[in-house]
């Protein structure tokens, strides 16, 4: 695989911020992941860190060095990283869990899958056109496809998040077959608040990511002004070799062997909470892992 990949989180009008993003790869796979912190809810940024956390651990742990299914991949890293925000919050005593989004993408044999719960969006452009993405789990996507009894309800509330003592909600979509200078935003809504989704395409299209990005950072926290969300993006522009060698973000996994494993994301204690990743996953997969062979057993089962 060849790709360019740029990451950016900047802090704008709040007292901190709780975005958390990153990517990791393989020889065959690699993974991208934002997840943004929410307020309300006690320790978003320890929620985001958690899951982005989990979702890189549990890659390292299956891309050997390709993922079998990355679909299945996604929906129980997903599981697997609200289950252990809930083992947090537990272990902790608190009273209300923390929360968050969480967007994740997974690139492997030239096709992009991904998942996403909340409303940090995933944008894919091709040829300067927004070609898909995603959309949010809010009730203001409820009113805009005009289903009733929504009139009173704060747009920008969520009905699906991780942390949530209720399972959470989210959509899956992929493969979509990459071409030649695909550029995939994943971004969280301090980003797609302010700049419109054609923007958002435009600039992406117009530059490298590592110029893009950090432009269209900029234009969102100037636009909010001191009222500004945090923005945090992170952006993967498949097999452009002209801007692979001359960018330094560029990654080349061809010479790299079987074992390697490379990634943004840090490990380690957070808050005083022991993250164990080595025992608690594997446990945590497997759990996910049925919960989901469940729901696809009761789904088939009630099929005529």
């Amino acid at each position: 695989m060849k790709f360019s990949v740029f990451q950016l989180s900047r802090r704008g009008g709040r007292e901190k911020n709780e975005d958390r993003m990153g990517y990791s790869y393989t020889r065959e796979s690699a993974l991208f992941v934002l997840a943004d912190g929410m307020g309300g809810h006690p320790k978003g940024e320890v929620a985001a860190q958690i899951a982005i956390q989990a979702v890189s651990a549990m890659f390292q742990h299956q891309a050997r060095p390709a993922l079998k299914n990355p679909p299945e991949f996604l929906s129980a890293a997903l599981l697997a990283a609200h289950h252990q925000i809930l083992r947090y919050g537990n272990d902790k005593g608190m009273l209300d869990t923390p929360r968050t989004t969480l967007v994740v993408a997974v690139v492997q044999d030239g096709c992009a899958h991904w998942i996403h719960c909340g409303d940090s969006r995933l944008y894919l452009v091709r040829g300067g056109e927004l070609l898909m993405r995603t959309r949010d789990h809010s009730y203001q996507e409820l009113r805009n496809a005009a289903i009733p009894g929504l009139e009173r309800i704060n747009r920008n509330v969520l009905f699906s998040c991780l942390g949530s003592p209720t399972k959470p909600l989210f959509d899956i979509a992929g493969p979509v077959l990459l071409e030649q200078g695909d550029r995939m935003l994943l971004c969280s809504d301090g980003l797609w608040g302010t700049l419109d989704d054609a923007a958002i395409a435009r600039q992406l299209a117009r530059q490298a990511v590592s110029q893009a990005v950090p432009d269209l950072v900029e234009d969102a926290l100037r636009k909010a002004g001191d009222a500004s969300d945090n923005v945090t993006v992170v952006a993967m522009e498949w097999e452009t070799p002209n801007a692979f060698e001359e960018s330094t973000e560029g990654v080349s996994t061809s010479s790299i062997n079987d074992e390697v494993f490379a990634s943004t994301i840090q490990a380690g204690p957070l808050d005083g909470f022991v993250d164990d990743m080595d025992d608690m996953d594997d446990e945590t997969i497997e759990r996910s892992i049925a919960e989901i062979n469940e729901a696809i057993r009761r789904t088939a089962a009630r099929k005529p």
